[in-house]
């Protein structure tokens, strides 16, 4: 059985040929029952998230992640998601290969956005702003150019030094300190945070912007306020149906409230790679992709890696 690193993974997946599988698999589907998530109280700090996500292909492979999310290592300096990726083959069951879910998870997240983006965003975008700076919000930054040619990026954080840290690893990537006043001048906003009170603004977005909510996989989190939902009405995506409707408080909310109808979301990342849902409809459309992650990222990402 084949082991790998993060790093290993991280020299495997490169943006384009990452984009392109996941492209091809989501238009074509992959059995992905919905994920198992389990609380895992954690004295003094927030609760943390055990999940497992499995995912297969018919006479393929089978790839199962196991995460552990806990946002109270933030304060420890350490990962919020640790994960672990296991790949078998579908028929036999024997276990072929075994990797680091971290790198796996964070870029194939990324890459999924970025999918999204080039098929929901302005072709003439020019500015990108990221919210949050954990281990995803820096893949979305590479994910993101790789799609886009963006004259501006931008990264705004609580923690101004840890911004600051963040957009020096980069290469034309500068520090807003207003999040208010840099989301009413971005093309593109992706946002990787666990906020429970909205952080973005509906009232702020430019027309024509494209909002990509990324960090939210519960009921009680929330990235973007309910009229920044509702202004993306007739322009919504999801990465999948089941996943948004029971995990995203980005969508749920707005639902419960009657912001939106289920009417507004007018598709999944499988019917808008399939050609079968359009959510941009004119250059002032404001347009929503909310992702909660989904197995079939995983599978793609662990079957690339074990393959190389």
């Amino acid at each position: 059985m084949k082991v790998y690193s993060d790093n290993d993974v991280k020299q495997v997946l490169e943006w384009s040929p990452l984009i392109a599988e996941l492209r091809d698999a989501f238009a074509k589907g992959v059995s992905q029952p919905l994920r198992t998530a389990h609380t895992v109280p954690v004295p003094g700090e927030p609760d943390a998230t055990f999940l497992a996500m499995p995912a297969w292909e018919e006479g393929g492979k089978l790839a199962v992640k196991i995460l552990f999310i806990a946002p109270g290592n933030s304060a420890r300096d350490l990962p919020a998601v640790n994960a672990t990726v296991m790949v078998f083959d579908a028929v036999t069951g024997q276990a072929e290969a075994v990797m680091e879910g971290g790198e796996l998870t964070a870029r194939r997240t990324a890459a999924t956005s970025a999918l999204a983006a080039d098929m929901m965003a302005r072709k003439d975008v020019k500015s990108l702003l990221i919210v949050g700076t954990g281990t995803i919000a820096g893949n979305l930054v590479s994910a993101h150019r790789s799609v886009r040619d963006y004259e501006n990026v931008a990264v705004w954080g609580r923690n101004p030094d840890k911004a600051r840290a963040f957009a020096d690893r980069f290469d034309g990537v500068d520090v807003a300190s207003d999040l208010d006043e840099a989301v009413a001048q971005a093309d593109v906003i992706a946002a990787a945070t666990i906020a429970s009170d909205p952080l973005i603004k509906g009232a702020l977005l430019k027309p024509g912007a494209h909002l990509d909510l990324v960090g939210g996989f519960t009921q009680d989190m929330r990235e973007a306020d309910t009229h920044a939902v509702k202004r993306a009405a007739g322009g919504i995506i999801v990465d999948t149906y089941e996943g948004a409707m029971a995990e995203a408080g980005d969508i749920t909310k707005p639902l419960d409230e009657g912001a939106i109808t289920k009417n507004d979301i007018v598709g999944d990342l499988a019917e808008l790679c399939r050609g079968e849902a359009v959510s941009r409809k004119s250059d002032e459309q404001i347009t929503l992709f909310k992702s909660v992650g989904a197995a079939l990222e995983d599978f793609v990402a662990a079957r690339m890696t074990a393959a190389s």
